[in-house]
């Protein structure tokens, strides 16, 4: 007898991994099953962080498909603030050890992270530097608007030069920068008139309505005393309206959105007949990106290119029993996968990334694998 979804989210909702936690099991044949354990309701509106990612980069893609946007071309004719970049000459050097960057920074490096600007993994003065000039990257939202954030990037030196490295985050929230200048406008109204409401993401967006507060959860931490607050429900930084100018960081959504996302992906780029994203930039998306050479250990967490590959806003799977799998995660636990037959997955919690939600993902994605299908969702879930 196989083990549902329903009985995996709500063991870890009896073990404290989660107050609540929203599953999401997509079949190839377009049924969806959306399953709820504990005090998350299936129309929560979640922060899902860095699940922003596939978003941004498919929007980037429709503008590529567009012609509007080419992938090897600067970036520096919208973002006149990444001209002339000072490159250091090895990544942990002093922060005025530098020398001209040889390379301008594409499209293509934002969508793989390779841009030189980055998450530092290792402590280094550009580290150190990020802190100082709040561009480093944490749990916590955003210190200031767009436009100052990329100023105060720009003032720092590439940690290597243009496609030669790896460095989480950073690229994406410049890519936001540069899709809101090539729309010359709202990026969240771009988002929503050209992605959104074509596949019925209604609830997506960089803040919650305040007539819908009462829908966005609290935000929690594991300590070592249990369970800790970080956000209260229905207040904070994600509801409306925005501080500052949001291109920069990241979405909220729900359950329903997502999974129209993922279907979209899943089913080949198409929605309702029409195509959203064309099959090659779709392939692009879903292929490692990364050379060899960039996957050094000090890119990312130890481990993390073993079988693993990063293609435009995405990481993929690059062998063993799952290989072609891609998705990615969000750091108040969220996470979703695509797998080759068409099957999709997601996990929802609002719970910071940890060993306790890692081990959520890892038990439901064995439950979601394709060899059991759909059918282990609960009668009538969907």
């Amino acid at each position: 007898m196989t083990t549902s979804l329903l009985e995996i989210l709500d063991e870890h909702v009896a073990r404290g991994t989660a107050p609540g936690i929203i599953g999401v099991l997509g079949a190839p044949d377009g049924s969806t099953a959306i399953v709820t354990a504990g005090d998350l309701p299936a129309d929560a509106i979640v922060r899902i962080q860095s699940m922003t990612k596939p978003i941004l980069a498919v929007a980037a893609l429709r503008l590529v498909q567009d012609g509007r946007l080419r992938l090897d071309d600067p970036v520096e004719r919208w973002l006149p603030e990444l001209a002339d970049r000072r490159v250091l000459r090895t990544p942990d050097a002093p922060i005025d050890d530098v020398r001209p960057a040889t390379t301008p920074i594409t499209l293509r490096h934002l969508l793989t992270n390779t841009s030189g600007y980055g998450v530092q993994v290792v402590p280094s003065p550009l580290a150190m530097a990020m802190i100082g000039n709040r561009t480093a990257a944490g749990q916590e939202p955003v210190a200031m608007g767009a436009p100052e954030w990329i100023n105060a990037l720009a003032a720092l030196p590439l940690a290597f030069e243009p496609g030669s490295g790896w460095r989480y985050h950073h690229s994406f929230g410049i890519l936001g920068v540069l899709l809101s200048r090539v729309v010359d406008g709202s990026l969240e109204e771009h988002l929503r008139r050209d992605l959104f409401e074509p596949l019925g993401m209604v609830d997506t967006g960089y803040t919650v309505p305040l007539e819908q507060a009462h829908r966005l959860p609290a935000a929690n931490r594991h300590t070592e005393g249990g369970l800790v607050e970080v956000e209260p429900a229905g207040e904070g930084f994600s509801v409306a309206p925005a501080p500052f100018d949001l291109s920069h960081s990241e979405l909220v959504s729900t359950a329903a959105d997502y999974a129209a996302f993922a279907r979209m992906l899943a089913t080949g780029g198409r929605h309702d007949g029409k195509v959203v994203l064309d099959p090659e930039l779709l392939a692009a998306m879903r292929t490692d990106q990364v050379p060899a050479s960039a996957k050094t250990d000090d890119s990312f967490f130890p481990g993390f290119w073993d079988g693993t590959g990063w293609g435009f806003g995405a990481a993929m799977q690059t062998s063993g029993a799952n290989a072609g799998r891609y998705g990615w995660s969000g750091g108040q636990g969220t996470d979703f996968w695509i797998n080759p037959d068409g099957s999709f997955g997601i996990v929802l919690s609002q719970v910071e990334m940890g060993p306790e939600v890692m081990g959520l993902f890892r038990d439901v994605q064995r439950v979601a694998d394709p060899a059991c299908g759909i059918e282990n969702a609960p009668a009538g879930s969907t």
